[in-house]
């Protein structure tokens, strides 16, 4: 009985500790995965940061030639008859606006997370795209 008692004891003592060293693997196993996932996340970030900080820099170069197209329009219309030259120019301060907002959204925009990121290119481009047609379709009565 005793034999048994001690074999029994022995068997628990076995299997408790098999026990414990397998959690102790599996924690170990868990705080790898966590490190690992962690540097995934970071890698993540930085290549949102990295495509965030292409797209405002390639925004900001075609802002400017708005801005030029703008001054330019500007130099034409001073040029324009007094009684077309209101019109156009309150057409261009509109315009002037429009590209000054999309300088400040640019600027205030703060990464939030890939939905949202995917859903303001989109909309900054369309709204890119609508400005830079208007000031190529923007026409004097002259020309």
């Amino acid at each position: 009985m005793k034999k048994t008692k001690l074999t029994f004891t022995t068997i628990v003592f076995m299997v408790l500790t098999a026990f414990a060293l397998q959690g102790q693997e599996n924690d170990n196993k868990s705080d790898k995965d966590c490190v690992v996932e962690q540097k995934n996340i970071n890698e993540s970030q930085k290549d949102s940061v990295s495509e965030y900080e292409k797209f405002k820099m390639k925004s900001e170069l075609i802002i400017q030639s708005y801005e030029k197209s703008i001054i330019e329009l500007k130099e034409k219309i001073a040029k324009e008859k007094k009684e077309n030259k209101d019109k156009y120019e309150k057409k261009l301060v509109e315009l002037e606006q429009k590209n000054t907002e999309l300088k400040n959204k640019l600027e205030e925009y703060k990464m939030e997370g890939k939905d949202q990121w995917a859903t303001f290119i989109a909309d900054f481009n369309n709204d890119m795209e609508d400005l830079g047609n208007a000031l190529k379709n923007f026409t004097l009565g002259g020309e």
